[in-house]
């Protein structure tokens, strides 16, 4: 299946679409469970103040999510990513990203100077590259709980041109959000890596 363009890393269109997203690196770490736990929120917080402290642009960072299920588990697609498997089982990556060329020396010495309070001894921040991609993705728009309905629309458009999930599904949180925040208004770039 040709793809029709390349598109920026922080953007989607509002129709499902299959586009070629650039290389990225992340500061990151990993997590399991399913979003929204309190050790969710903590390991999103913790790379974000890393994030902060090695980009010092001023803005907050963007979170993204890679979520995948554990080895034996029930083959899932885009569509039903969230509907096959128990959610709990979930293994996520929590990302934020930084500049090329960032090192993990780089992101201990921010880890060190970003002092947060989300930091434990027993988290791994490590960078992590995503390569040059074919993906499929789309904007979804407002709470997280509807996206099983963004994610049909998306699987159904991959299904039609004969592409499959390859990698981790990944959400892009263009808002920043905690537990608290008002979901109606959120943006959430759905994205699936294909074959």
């Amino acid at each position: 299946m040709p793809t029709t363009r390349t598109t920026d890393h922080l953007n989607a269109a509002d129709d499902p679409e299959y586009v070629r997203t650039p290389p990225v690196t992340y500061v990151a770490v990993l997590g399991d469970g399913a979003p929204g736990t309190d050790e969710f929120y903590r390991k999103k917080t913790l790379v974000s103040d890393i994030a902060e402290e090695l980009n010092e642009a001023g803005s907050a960072p963007v979170v993204e999510i890679q979520y995948w299920y554990p080895e034996g588990s029930s083959p899932v697609e885009i569509a039903d990513f969230y509907s096959v498997n128990p959610v709990p089982s979930l293994l996520y990556r929590v990302l934020s990203q930084v500049l090329d060329g960032t090192n993990q020396k780089d992101v201990q010495a921010a880890r060190v100077r970003a002092a947060s309070t989300a930091d434990t001894a027993s988290d791994e921040v490590t960078v992590f590259s995503v390569p040059e991609q074919d993906v499929v993705q789309v904007m979804h728009h407002g709470p997280f709980a509807e996206e099983f309905t963004t994610l049909g629309r998306l699987g159904e458009y991959a299904r039609l041109r004969g592409a499959r999930r390859s990698g981790p599904h990944h959400e892009i949180h263009l808002d920043v959000f905690t537990r608290s925040t008002p979901q109606d208004a959120l943006r959430t770039i759905l994205r699936d890596p294909v074959r």
